[in-house]
């Protein structure tokens, strides 16, 4: 409903009218639905004397919601300015999101992480109320057809579909206690099922805390990739890396 309402908004010149555009589509979502915006869930605080437990699973549908908060938070800013884009932006995010849910692809998957406090209501996690979602993370297969990346990224030129896995992200104040890894280590064991050998990733090369987390879970540098951003503007460069199960570095 929504991209049919943005798709009929009128074409016209300018920033000013660029930005009345975006805010006609927020108010769309809002009219749908009212609480996307303005129910912003509560994040209970983590004291570190408590015993968590997290279960890993596959995304629902009615994950959706608190996954693009993870996601925009973890990847764009609050600050200044982006405190007016920020709604935007995690409102393209829901619908990327959703959309490549509702695919159902054969080789795609996203997978969330939920936090229990409670030490007694672990023996069955699935049917577990009022778990919290604190963590997020998408596997895919991509080839070179799909991407046009044939000439742009000769390491795949040996490998016409590769596994790939973006947007790692934890909440804040759930980082530092495992639960990356329980994510990774759920995607590693999903490629192995799907008959991949190696795992690929991006990563940029100023954000050291993630590097080190790859690095830990035997993820390598393949490759260095420079953008027009790195180029002229120095902008961090991305770094493709990769974690081999066949014991192939």
């Amino acid at each position: 409903m929504l991209n049919s309402v943005f798709r009929y908004l009128p074409v016209r010149n300018g920033i000013g009218y660029f930005i009345i555009d975006i805010y006609i589509y927020i108010a769309c979502e809002y009219i749908v639905n009212p609480f996307f915006f303005f129910s912003k869930s509560v994040k209970p605080q983590v004291e570190k004397s408590n015993q968590f437990y997290f279960s890993i699973r596959i995304a629902k549908p009615q994950d959706l919601k608190s996954i693009s908060e993870i996601l925009t938070n973890s990847f764009h800013s609050r600050e200044g300015i982006m405190s007016y884009v920020y709604p935007f932006l995690r409102l393209s995010i829901y619908e990327d999101l959703r959309n490549r849910i509702r695919s159902k692809g054969e080789h795609y998957l996203c997978i969330i992480a939920m936090v229990i406090k409670d030490s007694k209501s672990t023996e069955n996690l699935s049917t577990i109320e009022g778990q919290d979602l604190v963590g997020t993370v998408e596997i895919s297969v991509r080839s070179l057809q799909q991407n046009g990346l044939l000439f742009l990224n000769p390491w795949q030129l040996d490998n016409f579909e590769y596994a790939y896995l973006s947007n790692l992200a934890v909440d804040a104040d759930y980082r530092r206690l495992g639960i990356a890894q329980q994510l990774l280590n759920f995607c590693e064991h999903r490629v192995l099922e799907w008959g991949f050998g190696d795992l690929y990733l991006h990563v940029l090369e100023n954000n050291y805390s993630a590097r080190r987390l790859y690095h830990k879970a035997g993820y390598r540098l393949q490759e260095v990739e420079w953008t027009f951003g790195s180029l002229l503007f120095g902008q961090p460069r991305k770094l493709l890396l990769r974690k081999s199960f066949s014991g192939k570095t």
